[in-house]
């Protein structure tokens, strides 16, 4: 596999005319989409916006995919009771994913992955596609039938998961989770002055309300232990969940539209 020049796969820094050339010989793109939240007392506001560009970034450069600028707000409505969350309701998210690839299928763009660093963008997102659908066919969109879009979430993959649980165990937790903080790390070196002990973590339970967030998980914390994660971590966690998305992704852009 040879890996391309992460300038070059990055969209916001090609010209139309160069777009219009890749799409002569490649009709994917990825979205890397992310949130704006809280990740416990010392995890970054931004770690799942980061996360998610940075393993999109990665999966682009190996493969030669363009991809876009990152979605940085998601739906984060529990997350509203700690200070600099920033959230999208549902519906403007759906809206928000809904424009962007009809914007992208408009071009001829026709394989759209989107690569996720936030659970609660999931039902959204999936329901952002299926409305898309209608709306290509309903514009007469030449490509309509041939449009495909996917999920794909970092975290999720089994090589993601397996080495969480390798380094990690039942203290991986379910947010603020020492994997995706490692990354952050590996990014952003001025984060490891943020790091240190934290006690014992709230257990993961359902969640209702912000309100009922913060009342149950009063630092911001799932079951996690993000003291446990390092730079060193990060860059693992970086390379193999990008690994198995690579795989994931080369099949989407070989499956026939039929």
């Amino acid at each position: 596999m040879v890996a391309h020049c992460t300038e070059d796969i990055r969209l916001q820094l090609r010209s139309w005319p160069e777009v219009e050339a890749y799409l002569q010989q490649n009709t994917g793109v990825i979205i890397p989409l992310g949130s704006t939240e809280q990740h416990g007392p010392t995890g970054a506001i931004g770690t799942d916006a980061l996360t998610a560009e940075a393993v999109a970034l990665e999966v682009g450069r190996r493969l030669g995919v363009l991809v876009t600028p990152a979605q940085a707000f998601g739906m984060a409505e529990h997350h509203l009771g700690f200070a600099g969350t920033m959230s999208l309701q549902p519906s403007t998210l759906l809206a928000v994913l809904h424009d962007l690839i009809l914007s992208l299928a408009r071009h001829g763009f026709e394989r759209i992955y989107v690569i996720n660093g936030h659970g609660g963008n999931i039902a959204t997102c999936k329901a952002a596609f299926a409305e898309a659908y209608g709306t290509a066919a309903a514009r007469g969109l030449p490509n309509a039938g041939r449009l495909r879009c996917k999920l794909a979430n970092w975290f999720m993959t089994s090589e993601a998961m397996g080495l969480a649980r390798e380094l990690y165990g039942d203290k991986e937790g379910h947010h603020a989770t020492p994997s995706e903080i490692a990354i952050t790390l590996a990014l952003e070196p001025s984060l490891e002055s943020k790091q240190q002990p934290l006690p014992d973590p709230a257990p993961a339970g359902p969640i209702h309300s912000p309100e009922d967030f913060r009342r149950r998980h009063p630092d911001g914390r799932m079951g996690s232990h993000p003291s446990l994660a390092t730079a060193e971590d990060g860059r693992r966690f970086l390379d193999v969940a990008a690994t198995g998305l690579v795989t994931d992704l080369e099949r989407f852009l070989s499956e026939s539209a039929s």
